[in-house]
């Protein structure tokens, strides 16, 4: 069954159609059974079930303006007079017969069938196989190729089947290009007379055709106009010729132009200079030119002193003079002539003597770092100035670009030396110095030739290897003018400190040799050589390096220095060395073979230890007691054998870890958050710590959730700080060493003081007389949770300094004697078991020199007495007497 959507009509707009299921948002979902094609907006239902029952509406939405229009709704109903049984597939949607599609687009191919059962889709390719990029949508029901090319067109089938049958439908997909430029046409500018070729050339599918236009109207063949497949060729050009021309390449399905402007040129012959002064030398050629601008081209003739020449004239319409001479000189007088007109040109030509040039030393030879001057002297006709350029090796030379070694100096116009000066290798070769005049140029050249340290030998190779040789062979490099004295061969492995020299068969190694044997080398060490040339001169630059290669493997040849042993816990003899590096492990399967026997044994125990890394072997026996004596060797071995053995050395069993814990463990309570514990060693022997854990905790937590503190030693007594007040803690302690912890002692118990006092002393108040400071205030009063006041701490401190003077008191009340000159901080700390309490207000005082502040007791007789209060606030007066 299908329903029909409502023709809607959008010019150039694509629109995508949806059908909605009895109400928004509810949408039919697409799936083997229903298809709705984005060709013709139809729903198909390919086998009607009873949830189908309900209405339909069509959706059409504009994707461009995203506008969406419904159709009225349609009912779907199921007949009751029978039930459809099964028949086989109908396709009732399908893509034309007959498919076009421009190059690059995406092409998609729908077919759809009716069906009981629902019947499956497959398609394929008539001719070759679907494209690889080709993908299947909306169960099989669309067939979507992408970037559609010239290749994928073809015959394409679809083909519906279930289990009463099955039916096909076959088109054919034409893939289409419009034409492309391959060739164009350009501006031209062309005499009269002459022929003009222009050629277009576009491709496409179907193949173009091609027109031509000129000024927008259609050009015709005609006697001088030839139009054979995009080429244009017109014969002996005119000045109607002249316009605009377009090349017009077209198919079917669209064209392309080409556009280019024709000029026709017409001038009367005219010289840019005129006249032009020539200079020659005697016994050289000279050429005289002639190439006025005309068109059509002009016709040529030459005279001189009104008289025609009959010297060479070249197809250019140069004049040639050869092996010129004095006599050749004077005017000479082109005339070029078309219908347009006339013009001529004048040349004056002289003739002069030919210049000569001389560059001395023509050959020198210099060592690296001498200086050398080539100086160049020229002879020319003093009526034409010169101009020198120094060349190497026929480039011209930069002195500012050479660091300063080449100097120009010109002492006179005729005269140009060339300083050299510290003199390099690559300044070696061909010097020229190149004179020139209006008339004539001339190179001289000289040879500079420069001793030096030999260069680079050619690549090294190693002919043949052993566990401990290498035979290598290179070439001679250049000897730089000094013949090659001896070679020194290195090597560099990835343990050695960069390239080093070494020993050769046979020493030295000479200059005309070529080859040579690098022995002592280590086995299984892979190395590279280089070869270092040195001649009369000094030692040049290294060789490349040859490739990388390994030795042989051998038998170990070193062994294992520093044994030594000691520490580790009970029972356990510890035995350390220094590894063996790469260097001289000689090969592969490398390893230790520990050696040991209690003294006075005749037998060895022996261990292997497989790793090369290694440095300890721990051997465990409870049978022996601590610091009991052994002697050891360390020997080595490898896939080849056994090495040599160390010396035979003493080392002693480990004495343990402490057995003991520490004796008459005490504490002392010193304040509110310090606690010094004190204890005795264990009893002398094996296991002797090296230092002591404390361990503390409070007496309602466990011992894991306490802390532990080290003394840095051997120390027997240990201050904990940082404690709360008031508080019962339990301390044990325990001795270590580098074998491992010893037992802990029995916890004991001790309580900190309580906290020292909160409040800070008030109302302070002082009388100064003088430096004399009488200092008094309130008595601090301890809360219950807080130690006892047993006295007061006053603190004196300059202004501007750190350090303090501290003065003691049981009483509420100080007096204090204050130096002269300076301002002074005075503060008061309530003193108890806990600790020091906080601090009080500070007080600042001001002493100066010979003047006296007089007493409070009595006033009679004093001029002047200052007192002071710090209750809330600061409150200071003084008194004078009537």
């Amino acid at each position: 069954i299908h329903l029909l959507q409502y023709l809607l009509v959008f010019a150039n707009v694509k629109i995508i159609y949806s059908w909605v299921f009895n109400e928004l948002p509810s949408f039919v979902a697409e799936d083997s059974r229903r298809f709705i094609s984005q060709e013709t907006g139809h729903l198909y239902i390919s086998k009607v079930q009873p949830s189908d029952v309900g209405s339909y509406v069509c959706q059409v939405k504009n994707t461009v303006t995203n506008a969406r229009v419904l159709s009225p709704p349609t009912p779907l109903t199921l007949k009751t007079d029978g039930v459809m049984g099964e028949y086989e597939p109908k396709i009732e949607a399908h893509f034309p017969q007959t498919v076009l599609a421009a190059k690059g687009i995406t092409v998609r191919l729908e077919c759809f069938a009716l069906g009981n059962p629902v019947p499956t889709i497959t398609w394929r390719k008539m001719s070759g196989n679907i494209p690889k990029k080709a993908r299947l949508r909306k169960s099989q029901a669309v067939l979507e190729i992408p970037n559609i090319q010239l290749e994928d067109s073809g015959s394409y089938e679809c083909k519906a089947e279930n289990t009463r049958g099955g039916t096909a439908f076959r088109g054919h997909l034409q893939v289409y290009t419009l034409p492309q430029w391959i060739s164009m046409i350009n501006d031209t500018q062309l005499d009269s007379g002459e022929q003009l070729r222009w050629e277009c050339r576009a491709t496409g599918k179907p193949r173009p055709t091609y027109r031509w236009l000129r000024n927008g109207e259609p050009l015709n063949s005609q006697s001088r106009v030839e139009m054979v497949n995009g080429e244009l060729i017109i014969h002996r050009l005119q000045q109607t010729d002249s316009g605009m021309y377009q090349c017009i390449a077209e198919n079917k399905y669209g064209a392309i132009y080409s556009s280019a402007e024709l000029k026709i040129l017409a001038s009367a012959p005219m010289f840019s200079t005129n006249p032009v002064r020539l200079i020659a030398t005697v016994g050289k050629d000279v050429s005289l030119e002639c190439r006025p601008r005309a068109s059509p081209k002009p016709r040529i003739s030459w005279r001189k002193s009104d008289r025609r020449v009959q010297i060479m004239l070249l197809r250019n319409n140069t004049l040639r003079i050869i092996n010129s001479s004095r006599s050749d000189e004077g005017s000479y007088v082109c005339r070029a002539e078309n219908q347009f007109g006339s013009a001529e040109l004048t040349t004056m030509l002289l003739v002069k003597e030919p210049m000569r040039v001389e560059l001395n030393p023509v050959r020198v030879e210099v060592t690296v770092g001498e200086s050398v001057v080539l100086s160049c002297k020229v002879t020319h006709d003093p009526s034409l100035d010169v101009s020198f350029l120094w060349l190497l090796n026929n480039q011209p030379l930069n002195t500012q670009q050479e660091g300063g070694h080449f100097e120009y100096i010109q002492t006179q116009s005729s005269t140009a030396d060339l300083m050299i000066r510290s003199i390099l290798l690559k300044h070696a070769g061909k010097y020229g110095c190149h004179a020139q005049t209006s008339a004539d140029s001339v190179l001289a050249e000289a040879e500079l030739l420069v001793r030096g340290p030999p260069g680079p030998p050619g690549v090294v190779i190693v002919e043949e290897i052993t566990d401990t040789t290498a035979t290598l062979s290179w070439s001679h490099g250049v000897d730089n003018h000094s013949p090659i004295t001896t070679y020194n061969v290195q090597a560099r492995s990835p343990v050695s400190l960069g390239w080093q020299t070494v020993k050769t068969d046979p020493e030295p190694v000479t200059g005309n040799m070529e080859s040579a044997m690098a022995v002592e080398l280590n086995p299984w060490v892979e190395y590279e050589f280089r070869v270092v040339a040195t001649n009369g001169i000094g030692t040049g630059d290294p060789s490349t390096p040859s490739r990388a290669v390994r030795t042989k493997e051998a038998v170990p040849s070193v062994a294992p220095a520093n044994v030594r042993g000691g520490n580790g816990r009970r029972h356990e003899l510890v035995i350390s060395w220094e590894p063996i590096s790469e260097e001289f492990q000689n090969g592969e399967g490398f390893g230790y073979i520990v050696a040991f026997r209690a003294n006075g044994t005749r037998g060895w125990k022996e261990k292997m230890v497989t790793s090369a890394d290694s440095t300890t072997y721990k051997y465990r026996d409870e049978t022996f007691p601590p610091l009991t004596p052994f002697e050891v060797r360390v020997g080595v071995y490898n896939n080849k054998g056994d090495g040599p053995f160390s010396e035979v050395v003493t080392v002693f069993s480990a004495e343990g870890e402490p057995r003991e814990p520490p004796s008459e463990v005490q504490a002392f309570a010193i304040s509110s958050s310090e606690i010094k514990v004190i204890w005795k060693p264990p009893n002398p022997g094996p296991g002797r710590p090296q230092a002591y854990e404390v361990s503390f905790w409070k007496d309602m937590e466990q011992e894991e959730m306490g802390k532990k503190k080290r003394t840095t030693g051997n120390e027997t007594t240990l201050l904990l700080t940082g404690l709360e007040g008031n508080t019962q803690y339990l301390i044990s302690v325990k001795g270590f060493n580098s074998a491992g912890q010893g037992p802990a002692s029995s916890p004991i118990k001790i309580s900190t003081k309580k906290n020292a006092p909160s409040l800070p002393p008030g109302n302070l108040m002082w009388i100064q007389e003088g430096n004399n400071v009488s200092l008094s205030w309130d008595p601090v009063k301890a809360r219950d949770n807080e130690s006892e006041v047993i006295g007061y701490k006053v603190l004196l401190r300059q202004e501007g300094r750190g350090h303090s003077q501290v003065m003691r008191t049981p009483n509420s009340a100080v007096v204090l004697t204050l130096p002269e000159g300076g301002t002074y901080i005075i503060e008061v700390r309530a003193v108890s078991e806990g600790g020091e309490g906080a601090a009080s207000a500070q007080v600042r005082v001001l002493t100066s020199s010979g003047k006296r502040w007089l007493g409070s007791h009595s006033l009679g007789g004093f001029s002047d007495l200052r007192m002071c209060a710090y209750g809330n606030r600061l409150d200071c007066f003084h008194i004078i007497p009537l």
